[in-house]
């Protein structure tokens, strides 16, 4: 009774599995809507503070993923400026959606992520319903962690609402929401 249970059985179960492993790696969503120029502004909401930042992010498809470039223009209350530039590499992972980065030239040669242990970010990206989402993890001196998330979700015009959130062991510590429209 158990074998004839099994042999009928384990054939749908395994085939209940594949057909769910497929429909998730089908749901794997394209950096393609994503690719091009983007320019706009956003308003950093930290620590009693309104600050205006201008945004530029470039979003270009390489031969193993994608490249993300930005840079952001922080406007201080005594009229300097700062500048923050940044450029990452995302390889597609062996997981539908999830793409690891590469931030740095290996020993020999190749584009590796970086190392959380020498206080460097591994950042990883992923994209689910429309919104392509960057994570940095930040291990800090004392043990705990820093954790900054981008969220860049498409609108109907093509155009990206930016949600930055950054995290210190578990609390909200910046949030920054933008417009960037697609140049």
């Amino acid at each position: 009774m158990m074998k004839a249970l099994r042999t009928i059985y384990l054939p749908v179960l395994v085939a209940v599995i594949l057909l769910v492993g497929g429909v998730s790696a089908a749901r794997a969503e394209s950096i393609d809507p994503f690719i091009g120029e983007y320019h706009g502004a956003a308003i950093d909401y930290g620590q009693d503070e309104l600050k205006a930042r201008d945004l530029d992010v470039s979003i270009k498809q390489n031969a193993k993923g994608f490249s993300i470039d930005w840079s952001t223009v922080i406007y201080k209350d005594d009229g300097r400026e700062k500048l923050a530039k940044l450029s990452i590499d995302f390889y597609e992972s062996d997981r539908p959606g999830i793409y690891g980065s590469a931030m740095r030239t290996g020993l020999f040669g190749k584009r590796v992520p970086n190392d959380p242990m020498q206080g460097e970010p591994f950042v990883w990206a992923r994209i689910v319903n429309g919104t392509l989402t960057v994570h940095a993890l930040y291990i800090t001196e004392n043990g705990g962690y820093e954790m900054q998330v981008y969220d860049r979700t498409l609108d109907q015009d093509g155009n990206i609402d930016l949600v930055f959130e950054r995290f210190r062991d578990g609390e909200a510590i910046r949030a920054i929401k933008g417009k960037l429209e697609r140049q």
